[in-house]
């Protein structure tokens, strides 16, 4: 026996080394660490189960016959993140690059099989360069049989990738159709078809950061929802996300423990808003006082900073935000706004977790661009998130709350369930100096009358009062005890239950 068992030993000792010290030792000098590297980082100690180990592949042509490596280029299996089980593929670089085979899919699909089967969460690490040339129609029927997977856990399970080396061709479309991408600065990057292939057929010269790196998928392109220094940072940062997300769509938010009180009335924010109702301030001041010990998990910082969005916890139940943002743009909503924060309120819907929304809106971004770009297509997918979204919603009015921006950000028109405003909200149609012009267009010509028109206005609408006495707030509470409140609000709307009509699926403007 002694013998099989350090047969054993010794397969998994090699399978272990992947393709061979001489490229671990090349993965280092990039800065990037291996696949086994980097699950011992991700998963709790000791946890990690690999499964498929010595798998191979089974292509004869080109030579393919004479190399082959165990595990075919990606680690595959489960393990634990603080104790709740997770499982993971991940791309090994060092064994032909990570390209996909069919046997590589196979491997995959195993796991997403697990996955949706036990309902547990997938943790996907890409490090590869696309199919595996040599294997032809095969490597793309793996990609396929992946897809299909992807689109079936899709608000099933919580999907997360990680692009921590190249990702190209077939490759990002696994990602794409996950709940969250993340990157690796410098070291990273994704795009469909590489800098040659660019250069042959539209003449353009670029580079592969410049084509689709960490920079120009957080700001431009939207693709990725937040990028860090390093594999370290970004492995530590995905143990943190983990523990604001279910395990599932039926399980409920995880509870972490918490020694914030719910009740702890913060005076700093009855100063937050300015007088002058054209000065910004930040919002991320009054998410950060507002919630459990100041932890908020930003998602899509650098892109559309105009909204801001990303998970927290009250009372240690997982929420998610979304906020305007006076800093940017005094908040407005434009299509790139609209589209991020539409995502993020699907995703929260999809898993149960309940939305607290900031409001500060001046409306929607005005122009040729907005319009031409469609800007009403946009503006209508966060519309109809917040009001197909059948979660717990509480909502906050700070400052601003006008037109159909007032409307769309999770109003009680759009069955928000609890609808608070601070006593310097304004809820209008419009600010008040743009009503007075329209509604006393003949008077234009007298400053004095116009100014006087636009007090008037201001006095009679640029207040919650309007909207309380109608029942649309449900209470104009004073901003210190906003935690308090929104703690309380959460509570009772615990167990809330809301059916919408039963359709096949709905058809979200996309």
């Amino acid at each position: 026996m002694k013998h099989v068992v350090e047969e054993l030993e010794k397969r998994r000792a090699n399978a272990r080394l992947g393709g061979g010290q001489p490229r671990i030792d090349a993965q280092h000098k990039r800065g990037k660490l291996t696949a086994r590297e980097r699950i011992e980082l991700l998963m709790d100690d000791g946890s990690f189960e690999e499964f498929d180990m010595f798998v191979e592949h089974r292509c004869t042509d080109f030579g393919m016959e004479k190399t082959k490596v165990p595990g075919d280029g990606v680690v595959t299996g489960w393990g634990t993140i603080n104790g709740r089980v997770i499982y993971v593929i991940a791309k090994d670089f060092t064994v032909f690059g990570g390209s996909l085979s069919e046997t590589h899919a196979k491997k995959m699909t195993k796991i997403q099989d697990m996955a949706l089967k036990n309902r547990a969460p997938i943790i996907g690490l890409f490090d590869a360069g696309g199919a595996r040339i040599q294997e032809g129609v095969d490597a793309l029927g793996g990609y396929g049989e992946v897809f299909t997977r992807n689109v079936l856990a899709s608000g099933v399970v919580p999907q997360i990738s990680v692009i921590m080396g190249p990702c190209a061709g077939g490759d990002v479309y696994s990602p794409a159709m996950t709940d969250f991408i993340f990157m690796v600065k410098d070291t990273s990057y994704m795009f469909v078809t590489g800098p040659d292939v660019v250069k042959t057929v539209t003449n353009e010269t670029v580079t592969a950061e410049e084509l689709g790196g960490a920079k120009v998928h957080t700001t431009k392109s939207s693709i990725a929802d937040k990028a860090y220094e390093n594999d370290v940072e970004a492995l530590l940062q995905m143990r943190r996300l983990m523990d604001f997300l279910p395990a599932n769509n039926l399980d409920g938010v995880p509870v972490l423990p918490t020694r914030d009180p719910a009740d702890r009335v913060e005076a700093s924010l009855d100063t937050l808003i300015p007088d002058n109702p054209n000065k910004p301030y930040d919002i991320k001041e009054l998410i950060l006082k507002m919630v459990d010990e100041g932890d908020f998990f930003e998602i899509q910082e650098a892109y559309a900073k105009n909204i801001v969005v990303g998970f927290a916890r009250m009372e240690g139940h997982t929420v998610g935000i979304v906020a305007n943002q006076p800093m940017l743009l005094a908040g407005v909503l434009d299509s790139d706004a609209s589209r991020k924060a539409a995502r993020f309120v699907r995703f929260c819907d999809c898993f149960e977790i309940p939305i607290v929304t900031l409001v500060d809106v001046p409306g929607f971004l005005p122009g040729t661009a907005q319009e031409y770009g469609g800007l009403i297509k946009h503006g209508a997918k966060l519309l109809f998130a917040f009001a197909e979204a059948t979660v717990p919603k509480v909502t906050v009015i700070t400052r601003k709350a006008y037109g159909g921006a007032y409307d769309v950000m999770s109003s009680k028109h759009i069955r928000g369930d609890v609808n608070y405003a601070w006593p310097s909200a304004e809820i209008a149609v419009m600010g008040a100096k743009g009503a007075a012009e329209i509604i006393y267009r003949s008077e234009l010509g007298d400053a004095e009358k116009i100014k006087a028109r636009t007090d008037e206005y201001q006095r009679r609408f640029a207040n919650p009062f309007v909207a309380a006495e109608r029942g649309y707030i449900d209470e104009v509470i004073r901003p210190s005890a906003t935690r308090q409140r929104v703690c309380r609000a959460l509570n009772m709307l615990r167990n809330k239950t809301v059916e919408n009509p039963w359709k096949k699926h709905d058809n979200i403007p996309l």
